[in-house]
């Protein structure tokens, strides 16, 4: 049995059968709608989440975890003897990494020397990639150094390619000009986005729906070159098919070691809206 646990925050959307293979615990963010809180993935997930999303006029707020709910959690699991490496979601996107930070250096030096805090910079499985190979690092008995150290050399070799069904959630969540976003939708335009520093950036359109998967793979052959042995992560927001659509077109074109499919969450899902596809990958 290893003594290292992995804690994460549900922006990084590991999919449910890694958290339980790999026992990996995850910190919940708050989405709080006009009728009240809800914990991402835990009171509110999938379906309901994003039925609910479509309901509303204004986008619910995303609260990022606390200092004292990360202390509990830290403190918690040192009590079972084991080391903590907490990898987060993007700083840019949230304060939960500098919460998380923030609990660390509150406790006494003999338990902060046995936690470990590491921003990803990623968002959705972009982060997600991050808990996936620490986890199967401690599997295999590597040391908290040894797996630090390669979370340290993945920096920024984690792609990220989406586009978003529709404008509209960006815009409402002050992330998108509302002018572009009225215009880019008049002339059904499909933006392609990356992450960049933490942040969403542009990378390409395309005009019609249609030709939005044969995009994204064009730019993932260009970026991250060959993928015999890689793998690639698929995630999506409330639409399994088109995820489907997009996996067996992954497995033709690039064709990777290894799918792994997840669902975009609460967190993520508020800002990009219903409909939202992404790939991940190393470059």
């Amino acid at each position: 049995m290893n003594n290292i646990q992995i804690i994460t925050d549900s922006m990084t959307d590991v999919p449910k059968y890694l958290v339980d293979k790999y026992s990996i615990r995850v910190v919940p963010l708050t989405i709080n709608f006009e009728d009240g809180e809800y914990r991402d993935g835990v009171d509110l997930t999938g379906k309901a989440f994003y039925q609910k999303l479509t309901e509303v006029n204004e986008l619910p707020k995303t609260s990022q975890v606390t200092p004292n709910t990360f202390i509990e959690v830290f403190k918690e699991t040192l009590k079972e003897g084991k080391e903590v490496i907490c990898i987060n979601g993007s700083s840019k996107a949230s304060g939960t990494h500098q919460a998380a930070l923030l609990a660390k250096n509150e406790l006494n030096s003999a338990n902060s020397n046995k936690i470990d805090v590491f921003d990803t910079m990623g968002l959705c499985f972009g982060g997600g990639f991050y808990v996936y190979e620490a986890a199967k690092m401690i599997e295999e008995g590597k040391s908290r150094k040894e797996i630090v150290d390669m979370l340290k050399k993945m920096k920024s070799k984690i792609d990220h390619i989406f586009t978003v069904e529709t404008l509209e959630y960006l815009k409402k969540g002050g992330r998108l000009n509302p002018m572009k976003a009225t215009i880019a939708t008049i002339l059904n335009v499909k933006p392609i986005l990356t992450v960049v520093d933490g942040l969403v950036e542009p990378l390409d359109k395309v005009r019609g729906s249609k030709k939005v998967i044969g995009k994204m793979i064009a730019l993932a052959k260009e970026r991250g070159g060959d993928f015999t042995g890689k793998t690639i992560a698929i995630a999506h927001a409330n639409d399994p098919k088109k995820a489907e659509a997009l996996k067996e077109v992954v497995l033709n074109e690039l064709k990777p070691k290894e799918i792994i499919m997840t669902e975009i969450g609460c967190t993520i899902g508020t800002h990009a809206g219903p409909g939202t596809l992404a790939i991940f990958y190393h470059k």
